[in-house]
């Protein structure tokens, strides 16, 4: 073992009892790169942690200087939850679980309302080859969760019943693409379309289905907020 081997390992270990997130504000160092360094070398996008990387994540975990590159203890089982509005994800040993949004983080102590919500998809648990095969692109492994569509304003791209894969580190619309947001307490699954206008930027909310108007969010007096970007859609068929 490699002292890259031993400090990925050290930090599976910093993770059994701290957030990729805590971490990463306590260091310093992007929650982006952590998650890129528990990658397998070879992987795409895999980061080796470096000497003054790993300084850092002693640092921000309270351990003496040097602790990053001793060997890890044995039996180390990595499990992660977000401690912040919601978890959505955790690694256990080599595999990455993704976990349902859920639809009341972030409401207060009110709930988002899906309409047409045909039941939920809890969780899948997924190796690191699917998702760098499948899911190229995201702001980090902990960001990821799964969102059942709902209704039938999006076909043909889903059906209800479908899993999204969302990225709810994305919380600006910053590009024209589909993703998952609300209006009030509405929840909605939408490609969003930038509109310049003379008083400034207006959002079109566009559905797949054309028997679905499509409405503008003004985002100065409307209370709109992103959830997430969607990033993969399965759609099904039924035989």
């Amino acid at each position: 073992m490699d002292v890259f081997d031993r400090r990925r390992a050290k930090l599976r270990e910093l993770l059994t009892v701290l957030s990729a997130a805590e971490l990463s504000r306590s260091s310093g160092v992007a929650a982006s790169y952590i998650s890129r360094a528990l990658r397998e070398p070879g992987d795409d996008g895999y980061k080796n942690i470096g000497e003054v990387t790993a300084r850092k994540l002693e640092h921000g975990a309270k351990k003496p200087e040097g602790w990053m590159d001793e060997v890890p203890a044995k039996g180390i089982r990595l499990v992660h939850s977000v401690q912040e509005t919601v978890a959505q994800y955790k690694i256990q040993g080599d595999d990455v679980e993704i976990r349902q949004f859920e639809v009341g983080g972030g409401m207060g102590a009110g709930r988002l309302l899906l309409d047409d919500q045909p039941g939920v998809i809890k969780s899948w648990r997924v190796d690191h080859d699917w998702l760098r095969l499948n899911v190229r692109s995201y702001s980090a492994i902990e960001n990821l969760c799964i969102v059942t569509g709902f209704g039938p304003s999006m076909r043909p791209m889903f059906n209800p019943g479908d899993p999204l894969l969302v990225d709810r580190g994305v919380k600006v619309v910053d590009t024209d693409a589909v993703f998952f947001f609300r209006v009030g307490d509405h929840g909605f699954i939408k490609a969003l379309q930038r509109i310049p206008t003379a008083t400034g930027l207006v959002l079109r909310a566009k559905s797949k289905n054309p028997d679905y108007d499509p409405f503008d969010i003004d985002q100065k007096t409307m209370d709109f907020e992103v959830l997430g970007k969607v990033l993969t859609v399965w759609k099904s068929e039924q035989f």
